[in-house]
């Protein structure tokens, strides 16, 4: 984990996140304390990285959500090289998806 991000403010707001319960709320949360770029863009890298994981080339992925391949590598690269945070959420996706 990168030591920088750590902070008060940050363990603050990801505490605060962790309270939502519904999907409502993340949107009513979002879109209070992010810009609608800032959302689009956390909203397109999220899907860059599921297609990424189905194994998509990067101009399927281009064509489909518009990220430029300088975005689809970048994510490709947190999926390679990251602390694994995509993965977590996604085996917890798929582990909700089987109940």
């Amino acid at each position: 984990m990168n030591s920088k991000l750590q902070t008060e403010a940050a363990d603050h707001l990801f505490e605060g996140i962790l309270k939502l319960e519904t999907v409502d709320e993340c949107y009513r949360f979002f879109e209070d304390i992010c810009t609608v770029n800032e959302l689009l863009a956390l909203t397109q890298r999220f899907e860059v990285a599921h297609m990424l994981r189905e194994k998509k080339t990067y101009q399927e992925i281009a064509q489909k959500t518009g990220a430029s391949t300088a975005t689809i590598s970048r994510v490709n690269r947190a999926l390679v090289y990251g602390d694994d945070g995509y993965q977590l959420v996604f085996d917890r996706i798929e582990q909700s998806d089987q109940r």
